[in-house]
């Protein structure tokens, strides 16, 4: 394992869930939700501020839209928000008879599309999928028997797609045509065995490394997925680390959200900065938050 990096609180957000970061280049701003509490939150870095929208129950990822608006995901519906009037729009609908699940991590691949994965709220092995969202077409199933959809990625090139599942203890790679939403050949490329916590939400850097939050570990670990091999950490003083992001404007930053769900009295008194948004300058730079082509 290579050097640990230090990180700061960006800000003391206590969110139940922190979770979903997506830098918006356009707006120089990092949108972001709490899962639990139903927000959207959108800090802004040059003044430290942090605004929130309350949407809903189970909001669980946010991305920009090429329209200008957000897109999310709730429960079971892919929405565009206008975050100035607070109008909101349903894009999609999947799994609307599955009261048991609902979406988890959302992200988009470089050619616009949304992929958004579910997960069960009972814990059941199995219970959700990973679907495709793309302008003009009904949302799609693409993969099935997944336990707990979590971290989306591609490759600089766009060729290959990173995916985890977090229950498996792994992070899969798929071959994927840009022009098409078809991904095959799954492999491992980072196992996790004898990792503290279990992988949760990623993001990748420009030289195509990964860097996957530990829910339960304490931090963020960058990864080649060439050779598997742990390349450095980010250290957090909190245990639930539930995801990352680049940001700034020169995308040297790494945004990592975090949760205090489950915590109780006595354990936040030891981690007080629990669901806060953290930030570290990692020495690397990141691939743009692609945004939704509406």
């Amino acid at each position: 394992m290579g050097n640990s990096i230090p990180v700061e609180l960006a800000y003391d957000s206590k969110a139940q869930v922190g979770e979903g970061p997506s830098w918006d280049e356009r707006r120089g701003v990092l949108h972001w939700v709490d899962i639990i509490s139903g927000l959207v939150n959108t800090y802004h870095p040059s003044t430290s501020e942090n605004k929130s929208r309350r949407v809903g129950r189970f909001v669980s990822s946010v991305v920009p839209s090429k329209s200008g608006r957000v897109v999310m995901t709730l429960q079971h519906e892919v929405c565009a928000l206008d975050l100035e009037s607070g109008k909101v729009k349903v894009l999609a609908v999947a799994e609307a008879g599955e009261e048991e699940n609902r979406f988890n991590d959302g992200k988009c691949d470089p050619a616009g599309r949304l992929w958004a994965g579910t997960m069960s709220l009972k814990g059941k092995k199995g219970n959700g999928a990973l679907y495709v969202l793309e302008r003009g077409r009904k949302i799609r199933k693409v993969l099935g028997g997944v336990s707990t959809s979590n971290g989306l990625g591609w490759s600089p090139d766009g060729g290959t797609m990173y995916y985890i599942d977090t229950p498996t203890r792994k992070v899969s790679a798929f071959d994927c045509e840009i022009n098409t939403w078809e991904i095959k050949n799954r492999r491992t490329v980072v196992d996790f065995g004898g990792q503290p916590g279990n992988p949760d939400g990623m993001a990748v850097d420009e030289e195509g490394k990964l860097w996957v939050a530990h829910w339960g570990g304490w931090r963020v670990t960058r990864w080649n997925p060439e050779t598997g091999e742990n390349l450095s950490q980010v250290d957090l003083p909190v245990p639930l680390v539930s995801s990352c992001c680049f940001g700034g404007e020169k995308l040297d930053r790494l945004y990592i959200t975090t949760a205090r769900t489950g915590l109780d009295a006595e354990q936040l008194s030891e981690v007080p900065n629990s669901g806060g948004l953290f930030v570290a300058q990692v020495g690397a730079r990141g691939l743009p938050t692609y945004a939704f082509d509406e």
